[in-house]
């Protein structure tokens, strides 16, 4: 018999896009599964979009709102599925991602191998969604994977995973300290725990560039920056625990450093903290750089003015392409039309 793949679906005031995201789980060409979302205590009509899809395939809770990593260890306890398909409530999957992933799967892989696929991000339209390759879209074993993602700053979007059940079951469950970066962390277990990643080029994941808000956001918020901490601190523990080296220190060096402007200057005592850590990595974080288009602004008004520049403008120009990308698309935000250009 096949095996049953459980598509997992968090939702947090995500009326504009659940409907298209559970269509993009019911067109799925892989028969046998089953859809669970997991409303978050939405304070909008999430609940109600996602119930107008409640079937026997389609299951539909609302729970207390405790953030996403609660939302998403609910629903692996609900779940029965063989195959664990995350997928977060403003995203969509190609009609043939779960299919293609399964069907790589070679003799003898047993449930040890993590399935990985292409991610690309867009606004409103899925035919202008962008795929970058990296260095990452590979076949590789745990340490290499990690390696790679911290030392030259990248990631997996979350939907692209495949996951078995006992590879989900070896990770534990999502951290809910983390309310940022808890896809980076828990992934980071769960290849722990594998044989290592198999790549599938036409899996392809549709990843919606919403305005901002989202979790990998961590912005000026100090929970936020705290949490990120402590995300960093485990990344580099999985590393170490895998190999114990220079090669393996530099990563981890270079992944503090990648991300030591979202705690410099405003967080000393977060600051402190990392360059205590990167001492014991035999190593010294330098004050984050700034790109040249805002490098002029420093000696005028300061490093902080600066570095706020640096976070607003692009923000700001986002919003224009977001508010542009929405009128080309001549849809509502459900973006009905839109969901038909999906192809694998």
């Amino acid at each position: 018999m096949k095996p049953l793949v459980s598509i997992l679906i968090p939702a947090y005031n995500a009326e504009n896009w659940i409907a298209q995201t559970i269509q993009s789980a019911i067109t799925q060409s892989w028969s046998r599964k089953e859809i669970i979302v997991v409303d978050d205590g939405s304070r909008d009509r999430t609940a109600d979009e996602a119930r107008r899809f409640a079937s026997k395939e389609v299951s539909v809770v609302t729970v207390e709102n405790r953030g996403a990593a609660a939302a998403r260890n609910h629903a692996l306890k609900l779940s029965q599925g063989d195959y664990i398909q995350w997928l977060d409530a403003d995203d969509l999957l190609g009609p043939e991602k779960i299919e293609l992933q399964l069907a790589a799967l070679r003799e003898g892989d047993g449930q040890g191998t993590l399935l990985s696929g292409a991610w690309g991000y867009f606004h409103y339209r899925t035919d202008r969604a962008r795929f970058i390759a990296t260095s990452i879209w590979h076949d590789l074993s745990p340490v290499e994977w990690l390696m790679r993602k911290m030392s030259e700053n990248l990631h997996m979007q979350t939907a692209t995973w495949l996951t078995s059940r006992q590879l989900a079951e070896k990770a534990g469950a999502w951290d809910m300290r983390l309310l940022s970066d808890d896809d980076g962390e828990y992934f980071c277990r769960v290849i722990l725990a594998s044989k290592g990643t198999r790549f599938v080029p036409g899996a392809r994941v549709f990843y919606r560039l919403t305005p901002s808000g989202r979790l990998s956001q961590i912005g000026t918020s100090d929970r936020k920056k705290e949490a990120m901490l402590v995300s960093m601190k485990l990344h580099i523990g999985y590393l170490r625990s895998l190999e114990e080296s220079e090669r393996v220190r530099k990563a981890c060096l270079a992944y503090m450093q990648n991300w030591f402007d979202n705690f410099y200057p405003e967080r000393p005592d977060l600051v402190d903290e990392l360059q205590s850590l990167a001492a014991q990595l035999d190593g010294r974080l330098e004050k984050p750089r700034l790109r040249w288009k805002y490098a002029w602004i420093e000696p005028i008004f300061g490093f902080k003015a600066a570095k706020r520049a640096q976070m607003v403008l692009p923000e700001f120009k986002s919003s224009l392409v977001r508010k542009w990308d929405k009128a080309m698309c001549g849809v509502d935000v459900t973006g009905q039309r839109t969901i038909g250009k999906i192809d694998g």
